[in-house]
């Protein structure tokens, strides 16, 4: 399994379309079949960053995600929304090492 965090910093007074194209995303990806999860996250002391938390059953799921017509769309509307580019960080799970304690239930 492969976890990515996504780290957003967002023009403030763009943060609710921010994240209202960010929902519509993650509910779309979490149709696709090597997504386990899609979390939104924002930070309570900093509302302007927003983490993405993805969970991917391999490498291929995350490569296929990028993809799909969905993250495109995602991708294009919030390029402008940005305060700063994106950063993400790959992670190996350690645990839960199955992927069922992962798994988030589609929309």
């Amino acid at each position: 399994m492969l976890v990515v965090h996504v780290h957003a910093r967002v023009r403030a007074e763009r943060l609710p379309d921010f994240l209202a194209a960010t929902q519509v995303n993650a509910k779309a990806s979490l149709t696709e079949p090597g997504v386990l999860r899609f979390d939104v996250l924002q930070d309570q002391a900093d509302p302007a960053h927003v983490v993405l938390v993805e969970v991917y059953r391999d490498d291929d799921a995350s490569a296929a995600h990028k993809l799909t017509p969905h993250y495109a769309t995602w991708r294009d509307t919030v390029a402008e929304m940005m305060a700063e580019p994106r950063a993400s960080t790959k992670f190996s799970v350690v645990f839960p090492a199955a992927s069922e304690g992962w798994a988030a239930p589609a929309p």
